[in-house]
């Protein structure tokens, strides 16, 4: 049995696939004791270079106790040296299990690219990006966090938001309308922003407002400007306009057809597009 997880720093995905010995309701001649599996649930986010060991643990709490032969995890700040507290912490629950911990990034790369050359990127609460030779990462762009990149990712398009809704960028209409679905002041936001943990994620749980508002031309040009800074500041460099831009994430699904006008505009072909990775990858295992 194979437990494979994708995790960014709001949400970990994971994916339970393989066969269990469990007694089965009218089993089919021969089956009566395998079960096939393949199901998904969601954990919190885990990032080992923002959280500890022990914070980690926590977070796999919930993980089943099956007796799984593979764990691959694939998350966001899994990179030398942090990965080993991932490491460490799934070997401890599976100490049976052949533990497999890479960046998020190589698990966007094979599920778009796989053995072909293409650039993979992913919109999620961050933002991330590589050129992918079919083997492994052949260029990066450090993507930088949400205080000095992340650009087009949710925690940066929020930060956009709230920041032309505050400085009077954006019509009263709409600054009003977010406030009421929010049940925000000026002064929360504040708050929210510079004294509490996770403002990333409290950023990034704006966006639903931009989905919701997304024809609204103001907010159309908020977003595609967001899509077009990730493409110049974290692409470009790659030098590889042939090349489709292949995308997982939640931002990136959400907005497809604004993702595919920035593409355009800065000279690149929209490739393409999963919310996850997670299935994609659990066919090649």
């Amino acid at each position: 049995m194979t437990l494979i997880a994708d995790s960014g720093s709001t949400k970990t995905d994971w994916l339970v696939g393989g066969h269990l010995a469990v007694p089965l309701p009218n089993p089919l001649p021969g089956e009566g004791l395998v079960a096939s599996l393949r199901t998904t649930f969601r954990t919190i986010g885990i990032n080992p270079a923002r959280d500890s060991l022990d914070t980690i643990r926590e977070a796999l709490r919930p993980l089943p106790r099956l007796p799984f032969t593979r764990v691959h995890f694939y998350g966001a700040g899994c990179i030398p040296p942090f990965d080993t507290k991932v490491r460490t912490a799934l070997q401890e629950i599976y100490p049976n299990a052949n533990i497999r911990v890479e960046s998020d990034l190589i698990g966007a790369a094979l599920a778009l690219c796989r053995e072909k050359e293409g650039i993979a990127c992913i919109l999620g609460t961050g933002s991330n990006s590589c050129l992918w030779d079919g083997q492994g990462i052949a260029q990066h762009t450090p993507p930088l966090g949400y205080i000095l990149g992340d650009e087009g990712g949710g925690a940066s398009l929020g930060r956009r938001l709230v920041s032309d809704l505050l400085k009077g960028q954006l019509p009263a209409d709409l600054r009003q309308s977010f406030l009421q679905r929010f049940s925000l002041t000026p002064k929360d936001i504040i708050e929210q922003v510079y004294s509490r943990p996770m403002p990333n994620r409290w950023l990034a749980s704006l966006v639903p407002f931009l989905q919701e508002n997304q024809d609204r031309q103001e907010l159309r040009g908020l977003i595609v400007a967001e899509f077009r800074l990730f493409i110049r500041r974290n692409v470009c460099q790659y030098r590889r306009p042939d090349l489709p831009l292949s995308f997982t994430g939640g931002i990136a699904y959400s907005f497809q057809s604004l993702l595919s006008e920035a593409c355009q505009a800065e000279g690149y072909q929209l490739g393409k597009v999963l919310l996850s990775p997670l299935q994609d990858l659990a066919l090649h295992l």
